[in-house]
């Protein structure tokens, strides 16, 4: 049974019931759990208490404040709907209402729940918090931030001392530093690993907004945002805040585009690989402007998040489709190749090893042949990402095909490795569908 003290004891029947008032600093007490308060109405056959007026609950090292409350004795519980503060020196717990069980060491908080500790700071709807084992369960706008990422979500699990969350439904993770936030379904982060993944419907967005002065008059804000999707994300923020995208991997930015299986972003390094999942899986595509690229493996060089170099190291193609003339593709294999990027235009490529080529001929605007070569190494200039100047190196041999062999029949000039891929990614394919 519950004990309840004060200044000041009144007694009375209500409703066949009998009920004391106790006024002016009362004090209740159920084994190690004391609470004070103004004015308490304790119910003497239910073992309950209404405590009224600046209630503060102390169990040990736990303290609960609130206006106004409840306290259930044979429940060992308290409850109170005008406004929750819970302070066990681990987290503080704020609500518009709470319920706490004193034998089972737990909370469950509703409206307005703020959860704060040493390093992060937790929003839902509801709380369920079990203090034995620093475990906390959210449930509806669930936020949570530890200073460098935000998460997002319908439900999220929490472990306050292993650092580990598991979210559910609606899910995001969204990084302060680098303005990336990744959208899923299902997403468990690790604190002490430093390690995050998302397995369900994963997509990266990434906004880059930069400025410049046009006539020297006015600014303009140019938008550029990266989308990556994939089935499995994967991000490690150690030394090598290194990112991956894996399985069935669609990359898209500006003009630029990407089909692979395996993505790795080395963001301290700012250098990208996208590469095979398996033997014998199909080798990544790249697209940019008109153009089309397959490796065994691409690196991307970046220099302030723009393209500086592309390397592609095994069985290296390239085809540029002509803007006008759409049945012609001009070609290139080589066992590697280097292009070099200026302000995301393509300046300049660098063919090594075993190197054929297909180049269509025009005398200025009008169609004139067609020339085949092959090379131990090519220099490939471009001008405004069409090809301008083709320089060959190491024991060079070329054909020439006139116009009148050539038109009509241009898909049977084609190199060994030409495979047009017309799966392009789509910005459809990343807003409107997220499957």
């Amino acid at each position: 049974m519950i004990t309840v003290i004060g200044d000041n004891l009144f007694g009375k029947v209500v409703g066949g019931e009998s009920v004391r008032e106790i006024v002016g600093n009362v004090k209740l007490i159920q084994g190690n759990v004391v609470v004070t308060c103004n004015r308490a109405i304790q119910y003497l056959a239910r073992n309950e208490a209404e405590l009224i007026g600046n209630v503060i609950a102390i169990q040990d090292s736990l303290t609960l404040k609130t206006e106004r409350g409840f306290y259930f004795g044979d429940l060992k519980k308290t409850k109170s709907t005008s406004g929750v503060i819970l302070d066990d020196t681990k987290v503080i717990l704020t609500a518009d209402s709470g319920e706490y069980y004193f034998d089972e060491s737990r909370a469950f908080f509703q409206s307005n729940v703020n959860l704060v500790d040493s390093s992060t700071t937790l929003l839902s709807d509801e709380l369920t918090y079990f203090r034995n084992i620093d475990k906390s369960i959210a449930v509806g706008n669930v936020t949570i931030n530890d200073g460098s990422n935000i998460i997002k979500a319908d439900t999220l699990v929490h472990l306050r001392k292993n650092k580990y969350s598991i979210a559910d439904g609606n899910v995001s993770i969204k990084n302060v530093a680098d303005n990336i936030t990744i959208f899923g379904s299902h997403l468990e982060d690790d604190g002490i690993k430093k390690y995050t993944i998302i397995n369900e419907d994963p997509l990266l967005m990434q906004i880059d907004t930069s400025y410049f002065a046009e006539n020297d008059s006015s600014d303009e804000i140019t938008i550029d945002t990266l989308f990556i999707k994939s089935k499995i994300m994967e991000g490690i923020r150690d030394n090598e805040n290194l990112f991956k995208a894996i399985d069935s991997v669609k990359i898209l930015r500006g003009n630029f585009a990407s089909l692979n299986n395996l993505t790795t972003y080395y963001r301290s390094d700012e250098k990208i690989i996208t590469d095979i999942l398996s033997e014998g899986s199909e080798k990544p595509v790249m697209w940019y402007e008109n153009s089309q690229l397959t490796g065994d493996s691409i690196t991307i060089y970046l220099n302030d998040g723009q393209i500086d170099i592309l390397d592609v190291n095994g069985n290296s193609f390239m085809l540029s489709q002509n803007k006008t003339f759409a049945e012609r593709f001009d070609q290139t294999s080589s066992d590697s190749v280097k292009f070099y990027f200026t302000e995301n235009e393509l300046q300049k490529a660098d063919f090594e090893g075993r190197v054929q080529s297909i180049y269509y001929l025009f005398d200025e605007e009008t169609p004139n042949g067609v020339v085949k070569s092959t090379a131990h190494k090519a220099i490939i200039l471009f001008e405004e990402n069409e090809v301008d100047v083709v320089k060959l190196y190491g024991s060079p041999t070329s054909e020439y095909h006139p116009e009148a062999k050539v038109e009509g029949l241009e898909r049977t000039f084609t190199l060994t490795k030409f495979v047009l891929h017309e799966n392009r990614p789509l910005k459809k394919e990343f807003i409107l569908n997220r499957k």
